[in-house]
């Protein structure tokens, strides 16, 4: 298991840095590699695996399709609130088919997944086998990742690297820019 370092990390939170979770990635996809399975298409789910589906569709190199739903829009992306699912699956080419990895970026409470392993099999029929794969599986969720790379026994909130962009606006994106907001509080640069 992957242990991070920040000391902002406890019961209750979990800080990561771009450097470990792009390490996170990979591991995932190693889990995956060796687990055997085959596979025709990474679906990713929008937004949380969308970086996640981007860069094991690059190692893998298969093709990436996209699902966009939607749950934590309150406070900041903090609060869960009704899960919305996209009517279609966004893809380069042809229809969702044959064995698919479904990829996010976290399980917590499970509710996602389970809905929308539901509507695949409700409306891709084509699709022979689905297996889950996540960063982080949370112990309060009611559905187990097929593949994940760490367990969360705590169920901390997760401090996701690209969080620092969810309050940040067009009209005061020089001024943050300019004071260097972008820098990593996890590696102090």
């Amino acid at each position: 298991m992957l242990v991070m370092a920040d000391p902002r990390n406890d019961d209750k939170n979990l800080w990561v840095s771009w450097d470990e979770y792009h390490r996170l990635i990979e591991l995932l996809a190693l889990a995956v590699h060796d687990s055997g399975w085959q596979f025709e298409t990474i679906l990713c789910l929008a937004r949380g695996g969308l970086r996640v589906g981007d860069q094991l569709s690059r190692i893998f190199d298969l093709p990436l399709a996209i699902l966009a739903t939607s749950s934590y829009r309150e406070a900041a992306g903090r609060v869960q609130g009704d899960l919305d699912i996209a009517r279609f699956v966004t893809m380069t080419r042809g229809e969702l088919s044959g064995n698919v990895l479904l990829v996010d970026d976290l399980v917590d409470s499970g509710v996602t997944l389970a809905r929308v392993e539901a509507h695949l099999s409700g409306h891709y029929p084509a699709v022979t086998a689905v297996r889950s794969a996540v960063l982080w599986y949370k112990a309060a969720s009611v559905v187990k990742p097929d593949y994940f790379v760490q367990h969360l026994p705590t169920n901390p909130w997760i401090h996701q690297p690209f969080e620092e962009w969810d309050t940040v606006r067009p009209h005061n994106l020089g001024a943050w820019i300019k004071r260097g907001a972008r820098q990593d509080p996890a590696c102090g640069t």
